[in-house]
């Protein structure tokens, strides 16, 4: 979906131009707002178009706050309240479990590309059978806060936006019917989280930040406020002097989080930012900035709340394809970059990080350089017996000096299962040519 930098101007200056366009659009705003923009709208919102004139103004208010005045108080002082930190999470999670193997890994190898899409068909749906059961009626995906440092300290469920936006993400890449229901779920789930003007956040004493709105934009596309590009105005404006995108969004009467969260530059933020908000003049900075940290080979350690390179490169893959033709010269720099990262039995790393690295070769058309049906194998072989893949690292702030209480990580069954399920989807295209 293109995203004009203003679509809500261009529409006006359409209706300016054109008087039959404005009939269309008094009339039938929702028909003529899509094929003037060549999108598609989400059904179950209403779409109003009011003309002024010069007897006549309108006042737009914006929509009332989810949140009681009250609320909106406790979450501004609550960084500084470990009572509030707590009310911010949600039941104490069970402890990790072991790893599984599949019994039948051991075999697969030797079974004929076709043969192998089969079982990697299977896998996918086994792996969706385990979401069905762990996404929440609502679509809220979970994942599990824990300590990298001390596991003694408790691990704590949380469904932030985000997590969901990130797993829809994965299955879209999936035209299973289950797929697509979680995905249908997941939507309204982010429908209902999101904040005008289109912005979420991951906890509510924190603010909206970019990482957040960028994913859930994403998923969200079709929205009238993200297709109408309600919040690219308030995103554009939280770039330092670089150009770059800065993580969290500070305005009045939003949480005060401390000046260490203000100042961070993340790639892996800035990759999903461009990859919602397109190749335009204002997201060249951050691109050019991208570019020069994969050249000069300073991806490693360089993001703050995602600790290794193929999630970097999975996020800036991504970009690429969403954001053509901005990032497609560094299609054979990320293909260097992600092949340099294998190991002696090719593989990136644990089952997670060879899920991403997958999906992005595949973005950058790169899978031809990777044995798919190893990488498949390798893909199907940790699946336990219930369908799921094991709980591993995702993203979390590593780089915090607070000790071992501030070492804290982020990572579910269901969050490794969905980007399993999405490379798996991505090798079948291959196995299956």
């Amino acid at each position: 979906m293109k995203k004009p930098i203003d679509a809500e101007a261009r529409i006006a200056s359409r209706a300016e131009a054109d008087s039959g366009f404005r009939e269309r659009l008094l009339a039938e705003p929702r028909a003529a707002i899509e094929q003037e923009l060549g999108v598609t709208l989400a059904e179950g919102h209403e779409i109003q178009v009011h003309e002024e004139t010069d007897a006549v103004t309108h006042l737009v208010l914006p929509p009332k706050s989810k949140r009681s005045e009250e609320e909106r108080e406790a979450a501004r002082t609550g960084v500084a309240s470990l009572e509030f930190l707590k009310r911010t999470m949600h039941d104490p999670a069970p402890p990790i479990r072991p790893p599984g193997v599949n019994p039948a890994a051991a075999s697969l190898s030797s079974l004929a590309s076709g043969a192998l899409a089969k079982e990697g068909r299977n896998s996918i749906r086994r792996g969706l059978e385990f979401l069905e059961s762990t996404v929440a009626e609502n679509g809220a995906w979970h994942c599990i806060r824990f300590n990298v440092a001390d596991p003694k300290i408790p691990r704590h469920f949380e469904r932030p936006a985000f997590i969901s936006a990130m797993c829809a993400l994965a299955l879209e890449r999936s035209d299973e019917e289950r797929a697509r229901a979680l995905c249908a779920r997941t939507r309204a789930y982010l429908v209902d989280t999101m904040e005008h003007p289109g912005l979420w956040r991951y906890y509510r004493h924190l603010p909206p930040d970019l990482d957040s709105t960028a994913m859930c934009s994403l998923v969200l596309a079709s929205h009238p406020w993200i297709a109408l590009g309600r919040n690219v105005a308030p995103m554009l404006a939280n770039r330092d002097e670089q150009g770059r995108f800065m993580t969290w969004m500070h305005g009045e009467g939003e949480p005060d989080v401390v000046a260490e969260f203000r100042i961070e530059a993340d790639p892996v933020v800035n990759a999903n930012v461009i990859a919602h908000l397109g190749d335009r003049p204002e997201t060249r900075d951050a691109s050019t900035w991208l570019e020069a940290m994969i050249a000069e080979d300073k991806l490693e350690g360089a993001s703050k709340w995602y600790p290794d390179r193929v999630t970097a490169y999975y996020a800036i893959a991504r970009a690429l394809v969403r954001a053509r033709p901005a990032l497609d010269h560094l299609r054979p720099a990320l293909l260097d970059g992600i092949l340099a990262l294998r190991d002696n039995q090719g593989e990136f790393g644990n089952v997670l990080l060879t899920a991403q690295a997958v999906s992005a070769l595949a973005d950058i058309e790169g899978l031809d350089r990777i044995d798919a049906k190893r990488a498949t194998v390798a893909l199907i072989a940790p699946q336990r017996e219930d369908g799921s893949w094991p709980e591993l690292l995702a993203f979390g702030d590593q780089a915090l000096k607070w000790g071992v209480v501030g070492q804290f990580a982020h990572g579910s069954e269901s969050v490794t299962s969905a980007f399993c399920i999405e490379a798996l989807e991505r090798l079948a295209d291959v196995l299956n040519a």
